[in-house]
């Protein structure tokens, strides 16, 4: 009862300037808060509502996206609202949300992939969206990281849409190419990112360091910020695309992408087969007309191996069913990416047992020996998913 009149009360605020970590949105609410305040309403709320998912009582259930002006939160926020159905709410056939009986799912900023990662492991958050190389350097201790234990108790609910990686400058920069960046003013992404993981993954392909250039590790809103005043030369991004932060920066200032070579890709791949080809279409973004050929990735959504199954169960077929898939439309063109029949694509982790058996009666081969994800071209071309 105290939960369900606590989520009933919650109003649309939004602080943008408010510390990322401890910054909260519900997509069913609209909202967006931070502050110590509401970090205590928050704790309250999750507490009241930690139990089984009912239409009588609440079930808190937090999304680690990444900054706000990025694409993990953006689809992040719709599946937030697509999965909630807070107790009272009206039938789904009757206008009402077609999530999950009792559920109140939230979007949370955090810094990206590898504190998503580390978080939903040591269950200081219940799922997250991360870059899939990065999720599979966490659960085979690889990588970023090879100094801790291996994060076994990693789970995959799908695989939501596919990325690429971005380097943003001005038009009438003198960058043209990654080798360009030498002494120059670039954001590598925020420290626990994956954007930073992989910038300096692509930084080394160059033959390059961060001490051969003047390293920020910005926000993708502050960074494309910056850019637009001067103070920064470039920035890195890795999310689906249209970014916003780079959409919105390229609607008010002349922007180009920095390709990524084939020599380069070659270079990252000799470290890991896990990079692909990927191509940013031309239009992506105001202004730019050519196509960007770049390193491809995709976006996985990740729960704890200890999250009950019948929970993953439903909330997986709340992802998939047709009312999300109408919220994710409009969300055109990055929604129309996340499809059922992509969301195996790049699984670098087991499937969470819940998510495998909605995944088995939706006839996806999920039992098939050895099957994680269906890529089998890396070094191809990887086109975005179709849409209508």
């Amino acid at each position: 009862m105290g939960g369900a009149l606590l989520q009933s009360s919650v109003i649309h605020v939004v602080f943008r300037n408010c510390c990322l970590t401890g910054e909260t949105m519900s997509a069913r609410f609209g909202v967006c808060w931070c502050g110590p305040v509401a970090a205590a309403v928050f704790v309250l709320s999750f507490l009241l509502g930690r139990v089984s998912p009912s239409a009588q009582e609440g079930h808190f259930f937090r999304i680690g996206a990444a900054a706000t002006s990025g694409t993990f939160f953006e689809i992040g926020a719709v599946i937030a609202s697509a999965i909630s159905k807070p107790a009272g709410s009206p039938p789904c056939e009757r206008g009402g949300n077609c999530g999950v009986p009792g559920l109140v799912a939230v979007t949370q900023a955090t810094q990206g992939s590898v504190e998503n990662l580390r978080m939903v492991a040591a269950g200081q958050i219940e799922s997250g969206i991360a870059q899939s190389d990065i999720v599979s350097w966490a659960y085979a201790g690889t990588g970023i990281f090879a100094a801790e234990e291996p994060l076994k108790n990693l789970r995959a609910i799908a695989s939501l849409f596919p990325e690429s990686l971005q380097l943003v400058v001005r038009d009438d920069s003198a960058i043209h190419t990654l080798r360009d960046l030498r002494g120059k003013h670039i954001s590598l992404g925020q420290p626990a990112s994956g954007t930073v993981a992989d910038a300096r993954v692509v930084l080394a392909a160059a033959g390059l360091t961060e001490k051969d250039i003047t390293a920020e590790y910005l926000r993708p809103g502050v960074a494309a910020n910056n850019v637009k005043d001067g103070t920064l030369d470039g920035f890195f991004i890795i999310g689906g695309v249209p970014v916003p932060a780079v959409r919105d920066l390229a609607a008010e200032t002349p922007v180009r992408l920095i390709p990524v070579d084939d020599d380069v890709l070659a270079k990252m791949r000799e470290s890991s087969t896990s990079y692909r080809r990927s191509v940013i279409p031309s239009g992506t973004y105001p202004g730019i007309s050519l196509e960007t050929p770049s390193i491809g990735f995709d976006a996985l959504w990740i729960v704890s191996a200890d999250a009950p199954d019948d929970l993953i169960y439903a909330i997986t077929k709340a992802l998939w069913n047709e009312a999300t898939q109408r919220l994710l439309d409009a969300r055109d063109p990055l929604g129309k990416q996340v499809r059922l029949e992509g969301a195996l694509d790049g699984l670098s982790i087991p499937l969470h047992p819940g998510a495998k058996r909605f995944y088995r009666e939706a006839g996806l081969p999920v039992d098939q020996t050895g099957v994680l994800g269906k890529r089998e071209n890396p070094e191809g071309g990887d086109e975005l998913r179709k849409h209508e």
